[in-house]
């Protein structure tokens, strides 16, 4: 019996069940939970009915109504959960279950089977509090019914956590029994096992052992986690010039490692890493500098340009290059390194954009008249001039008065403009140019607010670069610490170690922001104010405030009750924090807080066994992946596909099991 959605709601109808709303159920264990107890071999029926007794379909419907009645399966509405056999039993998108009540005519023991008189169903109550379900023996059908069902599930927890090494060993064998799997099985092992940390080179290396065309397992966890040398290596010589592209991404490479790579045959790849290097600042050789200099590759050149290491001598080399391309991407970093006679001659390049370059960054020492400004063609390249270049008093007059808006905005932002000029654009028209003259840097405290701007408080904002480039300089943090225009002082707050008067005035500013740009980014943030975010800021900063040295961690056990989680949780912070608070954490209604217990060291293995059933994916796969999880518990996790990745990630699993789940071959078909 097998079928999607639609058939499953087909099939409930034809029982007489009513789906309330979507169906769709949240806060309870897998439906596959609640069958444990139905299927168990030590099962012991509450009510059992004969295949041959008359009228056996209506006793079983009268006594399950009898049972559902009296354990509480239903809630005050009526509603109740079920799983049908064979219809999405452990289905991760709703846990297998489906909220249904029943209608005016019902028939659950005669339709939920392969055949009528023969149910392999559960239900249980909304609260998850008691199970109640129907199976099929050999001569009857047997409803069993369990009251407090967590408890149940606490018990069962505690048993599998008693594991003798016999009972280990013998629990691997049954892994290693089997020969074959299905691919979705197969594909999930080898995901997990790119993440494994115990993973040793052996097993990692066989993860390479991929088709032309086919993905790289764990392609985004290989490229980020710590590797065997030998593992890179075999990478970077690996055949498939896909699987070699994912290592522009890998930030740990060696300067040795990265010359390697960069010896590729194909000029498209070889552009792709020099690209990546030179974005990332990568460390590379000096034999890989000189041989990407003077690669046949256009392109290869020019994205060497750019890479903040490259040696003055090749710069200049580069700037003379035969190809445009190159030149353009070689004269600004190339430019302080030059000498006066090639700069004049970059100046009147035949090709048009090395000219433009040349010529803006001469106009970075030289006022730039409006003749030559007329030369520019490109819109980017006069809104550039307008914002960097030295500018001629009848240019600057020009530009501060354009009809073009862009060219305001961008002469606004001039360092060097007039000032009579910057005092015309604070009462420009446009909100765009007044803000690019409020947040400049040579404004004093009364011009500044002298400029009409509409600051939204609750707008993103970037912190002013100027004011990050003065982090060093007590006084002017002071000054910028105690400025009337939010932004400034935002900017202020983002700086990492400040004075401690500077960090008691922003700590009680009265913009909010500041102090969440204080608790994020200053060393000295006081233990208030990472309090204060804890309770208040859900971005993603929040996770990291107790990592901060000023955390109060030795008084936060007095949250251990507090109303809301991301307060509770910080309890586990203490210092004073007990393994029974750890446990009392893992069983709290908050997903968060039980996540955070099941992080803590001194969980019991029980309780992480417990957490494989919580109602919350993501804390059922962190608990698969928990090294605390005895055999008996693991081992059956690696062939639930659901859950088969996030188990194959387990350190605790031998090293010889995680070959056999790599040599598992598929099913043979006929």
């Amino acid at each position: 019996m097998t079928g999607g959605k639609t058939q499953l709601r087909e099939l409930l109808e034809r029982a007489g069940l009513e789906v309330v709303g979507h169906g769709r159920v949240d806060g309870v264990c897998p439906a596959a939970v609640a069958w444990r107890p139905v299927v168990s071999a030590n099962a012991v029926p509450t009510v059992a009915v004969r295949y041959d007794r008359p009228g056996q379909v209506a006793e079983l419907n009268r006594q399950w109504h009898r049972l559902a009645v009296q354990h509480g399966v239903f809630d005050d509405s009526g509603e109740f959960l079920i799983s049908v056999a064979g219809h999405g039993r452990g289905s991760p998108e709703d846990g297998g279950w489906t909220r249904v009540r029943l209608a005016g005519r019902w028939d659950l023991a005669g339709v939920l089977g392969e055949r009528g008189g023969r149910p392999e169903f559960v239900t249980m109550s909304p609260d998850g509090a008691t199970v109640l379900g129907a199976t099929s023996e050999e001569y009857e059908v047997w409803l069993i019914a369990v009251d407090h069902f967590p408890a149940w599930v606490e018990s069962w927890a505690e048993a599998l956590a008693r594991e003798c090494p016999q009972a280990r060993e013998s629990g691997w064998q049954a892994v290693t029994r089997w020969k074959t799997a299905s691919q979705r099985l197969r594909s999930a092992w080898r995901e997990g096992l790119a993440l494994n940390p115990a993973a040793p080179a052996s097993v990692l290396l066989r993860l390479f052992d991929v088709e032309e065309g086919d993905r790289l397992p764990g392609e985004s966890r290989l490229i980020h986690r710590e590797l065997p040398d030998e593992v890179v290596e075999a990478w970077i010589s690996h055949p498939a010039p896909r699987v070699r592209k994912l290592l522009a991404e890998r930030w740990t490479l060696t300067a040795e490692q990265r010359e390697r790579l960069l010896d590729e045959p194909d000029p498209r790849l070889r552009r792709f890493f020099t690209i990546a290097a030179a974005h990332q600042g990568s460390p590379l050789t000096e034999a890989t500098f000189a041989r990407l200099v003077a690669d046949p590759s256009i392109e290869v050149r020019a994205e060497v340009a750019l890479h903040r290491d490259l040696p003055p001598r090749h710069l200049v080399t580069l700037a003379d290059d035969e190809e445009p391309a190159v030149r353009r991407a070689a004269c600004g970093p190339a430019w302080p390194h030059l000498e006066p006679g090639i700069r004049t001659s970059l100046t009147a390049d035949p090709d048009p954009g090395v000219r433009a370059e040349a010529i803006l960054l001469t106009h970075t020492a030289v006022p730039m008249p409006v003749s030559v400004f007329a030369t520019l063609s490109d819109d980017g390249e006069r809104h550039r001039a307008a914002r960097e270049c030295l500018l001629s008093g009848e240019l600057g007059d020009a530009l501060a008065r354009s009809t073009d808006r862009e060219t305001r905005r961008a002469a606004a932002g001039n360092p060097d403009l007039a000032p009579h000029l910057v005092a015309e654009l604070a009462r420009d028209p446009d909100p765009a140019v007044r803000w690019t003259v409020w947040v400049r840097p040579d404004l004093s405290e009364e011009e500044r607010a002298r400029v009409p701007v509409e600051f939204d408080p609750e707008a993103y904002c970037r912190p002013l670069p100027w004011v990050l480039a003065l982090q060093g300089d007590e006084e002017a943090m002071r000054r910028c610490a105690s400025s009337a225009h939010p932004l400034v002082r935002r900017s202020a707050a983002c700086a990492k170690n400040l004075p401690p008067d500077v960090v008691e005035l922003l700590a009680r500013d009265e913009d909010r922001v500041v102090r969440l740009f204080l608790a994020e980014n200053c060393a000295q943030a006081p233990a208030e104010v990472l309090l204060e975010m804890c309770r208040t800021w859900d971005g993603y900063s929040s996770a990291r405030f107790p990592d901060h040295p000023e955390f109060p961690r030795h008084n936060a056990l007095r949250l251990a009750d507090d109303p809301e989680p991301r307060m509770r949780r910080l309890a586990l912070e203490d210092p004073a924090a007990t393994a029974d608070l750890v446990e009392r954490f893992s069983r709290d209604p908050a997903e968060d807080v039980r996540w955070h217990a099941l992080r803590d060291p001194r969980l019991t293995p029980a309780s992480v066994i417990r957490l494989l059933d919580d109602p919350c994916g993501f804390i059922r796969e962190a608990a698969a992946g928990d090294p605390r999880l005895t055999t008996g518990a693991l081992a059956p996790l690696l062939h639930d596909a659901t859950i088969a990745a996030s188990a194959a990630a387990n350190p605790a699993i031998p090293e010889h099991v995680m070959h056999h789940l790599m040599d598992r071959k598929p099913p043979v078909t006929n």
